[in-house]
This record gives C-alpha cells, structure tokens and sequence, in this order.
C-alpha cells in the first residue's frame, strides 16, 4: 500500500497531465476522463514514475461495481483508487489496491457519518473534501488512526501549509499553481 505524500497533482485535463508528468512528483490522482483514455494515461504515468490514483466515481463509462472494477484491476493497473463509495473501497482492498474513501465535510453530522464509514470500510486513506478545516483533519486523523489527505477548495500556500500542518499526509489540488510548492 503506496499512500501519496505532500502535494499530489490532480489531472482534469490533458494539458496538466503533461505538466503533471514533468514534475518531480511521485502519484497523480486521474479525475474526469473518459473510459477510453483511461488506459493510456495510466501507461504514460507509469512510464514517468508516479503511481497513479483513479477517481472511480469520474470516469465515464466505467460502472462503479464489482466488473468495472475487475476490469480496473485487470486492463487499466492503477496503484489505487478513489470513490465515495464503501462498495469501491471495499473491493479496491480486495484487489489490493490502495483505497482511499473521499469525504465530504458538510457539517457535524456529515464528519460522524464519515467516521463511522471509516469504520465500517476500513479504507487505508481518506481523502477530506474541503480541506481548509485543519480542526476536523486532525480529527479524522486521530479518531480513525488512518493517513488523510486534503483537498477540495485549497487555493494558495497558505491553506496547504495549514493542512499539512494539522496531520495530512498530503494535499491533492488541480490547482496547477500549488503544484510547484515543495
């Protein structure tokens, strides 16, 4: 199990795919393509060194079930996923792969649910949307004893430093511009 660390590119287009390739980072998380770009991405990726994380739950054309991921497992390789869905993760970690659980913090109720999911799927990652609560990071982190990642709204140095600070492992942002940031 590969958990990313410190700023983790997250590819929306493919202009920041090749920027994200040039970088000295090690994993790129691949959100919003298409089913039949998906392969070749994760080839290209792998050929520049970095371990790869799909957003499941974006990639159109691939059904979020127990055959789209045998075929994610068998055709496309990735090194982990993301989903904010327990059936995902739960055969990810089947699979083995790296499975990170993307939560949403909406509020009180939405953090114990999210713990509680934590619980019940046992990702080995969670991903934390927004990621400027440092409060609820450190939270996450220490109620569930599992790395967390932030993202999700993060616009500068500041909030990445803030993250990092309050226990993430890392920050995932398409926001090319924070990618530089050591």
């Amino acid at each position: 199990m590969n958990i990313p660390a410190g700023i983790v590119p997250a590819i929306r287009s493919m202009k920041d795919f090749e920027t994200a390739l040039e970088s000295d980072h090690n994993a790129v998380v691949l959100l919003e393509t298409r089913l039949a770009q998906l392969k070749s991405l994760v080839t290209y990726a792998k050929r520049a060194n970095k371990q790869v994380f799909v957003h499941v739950d974006l990639i159109q054309g691939l059904k979020a079930d127990e055959y789209g991921m045998e075929f994610l497992v068998r055709a496309i390789k990735p090194d982990g996923v993301i989903s904010t869905r327990g059936n995902i993760i739960k055969l990810a970690k089947k699979h083995k792969l790296t499975a990170i659980q993307r939560m949403f913090l909406l509020d009180s109720m939405a953090v114990d649910h999210n713990l509680q999911l934590i619980d019940r799927f046992q990702p080995d990652c969670v991903e934390l949307l927004p990621g400027l609560v440092p409060d609820i990071i450190t939270q996450i982190y220490e109620e569930a004893s599992i790395p967390v990642i932030a993202g999700g709204l993060i616009r500068n140095e500041q909030e990445v430093s803030s993250a990092l600070e309050a226990g993430a492992v890392a920050v995932s942002t398409s926001n090319a511009e924070l990618w530089d940031l050591s």
